[in-house]
């Protein structure tokens, strides 16, 4: 049998549990024609680069497989036939890597960090603005020269 890694998302309106369940249905489409999932990771609701069918967010799924290519073919037909599948990719590999997948070791390593945009981390060497300085009063700005008026 051929090693397999398979990417699909899902359409943004189902639930997490729902986008797991569709993880595990073609799980056993697989494993009824001979396969077998030796991992399968939920990366949870992404945003996409671009809207698919006026969706600009998907539950995106991950499978790797150890299954013959009947049953990758089956498994792809029914994901191109169901209605909450938005895409699909299929990839054979010489062999599986071990661990996590890249796109959930970047969740956590990010998730160690704080997060996005976090107000409370280190400010480094920076330290608090404090005075900007002598900047003015900024009164009429005259010097900007002639302006139209506002309507």
């Amino acid at each position: 049998m051929a090693l397999y890694e398979h990417v699909f998302i899902a359409r943004q309106d189902i639930s997490s549990t729902q986008a797991e369940g569709l993880v595990e249905h073609f799980s056993q489409v697989l494993s009824d024609n001979g396969g077998q999932v030796v991992e399968s990771e939920y990366w949870g609701l992404r945003t996409m680069a671009y809207k698919i069918n006026k969706n600009r967010k998907g539950h995106y799924a991950f499978l790797r497989t150890d299954s013959p290519s009947e049953a990758v073919h089956e498994m792809e037909r029914l994901m191109r036939l169901h209605d909450d599948v938005m895409r699909v990719l299929t990839i054979k590999v010489d062999e599986h890597e071990e661990g996590p997948s890249a796109v959930v070791l970047a969740k956590s390593s990010r998730d160690d960090r704080g997060g996005r945009g976090g107000r409370d981390r280190d400010r480094g060497d920076r330290g608090d603005r404090g005075d900007r300085g002598d900047r003015g009063d900024r009164g009429d700005r005259g010097d900007r020269g002639d302006r139209r008026p506002r309507d």
